[in-house]
């Protein structure tokens, strides 16, 4: 599927993103707070190689800056058994 965001190369490079996002935006106020990030990244797990993306959101823009777009594997579809076999 086509992803408008940010793609880090390392988990690295993705967990300093969020947060840079979460200093700028003031989370957590604090440490009880249930908001703990205002972002979070996902992994392209069926990609190889694997990396790190955070989709797009305006609020994202002034601290990450221009988004892009690529391609992210979909996890296959799982198969269908007949239970009374």
């Amino acid at each position: 599927m086509k992803i408008l965001g940010y793609k880090y190369t390392t988990e690295q490079e993705a967990e300093q993103a969020k947060k840079a996002c979460s200093d700028y935006y003031g989370i957590p106020v604090s440490p009880s707070d249930v908001t703990q990030h205002w972002v979070n990244y996902q992994t392209a797990m069926f990609d190889s190689p694997k990396f790190w993306y955070i989709a797009y959101h305006e609020s994202l823009q002034v601290v990450l800056g221009k988004p892009t777009k690529f391609e992210v594997t979909e996890p296959p579809e799982p198969i269908q058994t007949d239970a009374t076999d």
